[in-house]
């Protein structure tokens, strides 16, 4: 199944008025292009199943938020362009596309959430593709929070320093200029530019992103052996199609997944 494809300069859509857009950041699915960073302790081909896996789980989350709230929407804002195939039949019914424009990533976010207040939506939760246990009660409060009266920006900081969702209920680009991405200092540099641009900030719990041999353990710790992380304050989502995957490699016994090697 191919899924709808945004055409943002068509104007607001009147099915989206007052709605959060759940938005997936998100590369299309191609093997040697996506979740690299997992090499060796993957071969390319698994790295790029695991994503895969990562994207159905991550939207059957979103989906269920938006039911139990009824005031949201799923969505991927995906790259490169032309590759909108490798998403077929990968999410849940009523799930949108929007292509991605912008260069760099903070620019890529910004621009995100600026085409998607063009098609109506009341607000935009940016989320990334890496994190396929947050619990949906984090996703239910982000959308409440962004559906009462008043300005404000969410964030769902990471256990390294990044974030795992902002949501905001305008663009504001304050939140996206003179961050360090890629880095530990994300999530503490975002707060520092809502405080100075004088906007609320509302945190949802710490969760953390799969980028890694070391946060692939902390998975494979939940979802094998159903360890809660150490920094958590909520149970994970389940991610069964994760956890299915997960359990058809042979993980724990590669060197670089040892219980002595990573934290765990």
């Amino acid at each position: 199944m191919a899924y709808p494809i945004l055409d943002c300069g068509s104007g607001p859509e009147k099915a989206f008025a007052g709605l959060c857009a759940l938005i997936v950041m998100a590369k299309a699915p191609r093997v040697g292009r996506v979740k690299t960073r997992l090499s060796p302790t993957l071969a390319a081909e698994d790295a790029c199943r695991l994503n895969v896996c990562f994207l159905r789980d991550t939207t059957q989350n979103l989906s269920r938020a938006a039911e139990l709230t009824g005031k949201a929407a799923g969505l991927i804002s995906y790259t490169p362009v032309g590759e909108e195939s490798l998403f077929d039949d990968l999410l849940p019914i009523g799930f949108h596309l929007m292509a991605q424009r912008g260069d760099g990533f903070g620019e890529r976010l910004l621009c995100t959430a600026q085409d998607i207040f063009a098609k109506g939506f009341g607000s935009v939760c940016l989320i990334d593709s890496d994190s396929p246990t947050v619990p949906t009660q984090a996703f239910v409060h982000a959308i409440e929070e962004l559906h009462r009266p008043g300005d404000r920006v969410v964030l769902g900081p990471s256990q390294d320093g990044g974030y795992y969702l902002i949501g905001m209920k305008r663009a504001h680009p304050e939140p996206f200029e003179g961050i360090s991405w890629s880095t530990s200092r994300v999530a503490e540099e975002t707060r520092a530019r809502c405080s100075g641009a004088g906007i609320e900030l509302i945190e949802l719990p710490v969760w953390y992103d799969v980028d890694d041999a070391a946060s692939l353990r902390i998975l494979v710790e939940e979802l094998r052996h159903g360890y809660r992380p150490s920094f958590a304050t909520l149970d994970g989502y389940r991610a069964l199609i994760t956890a299915e995957f997960l359990s058809s490699l042979d993980l724990i016994s590669q060197p670089a997944l040892s219980a002595n090697s990573v934290a765990p």
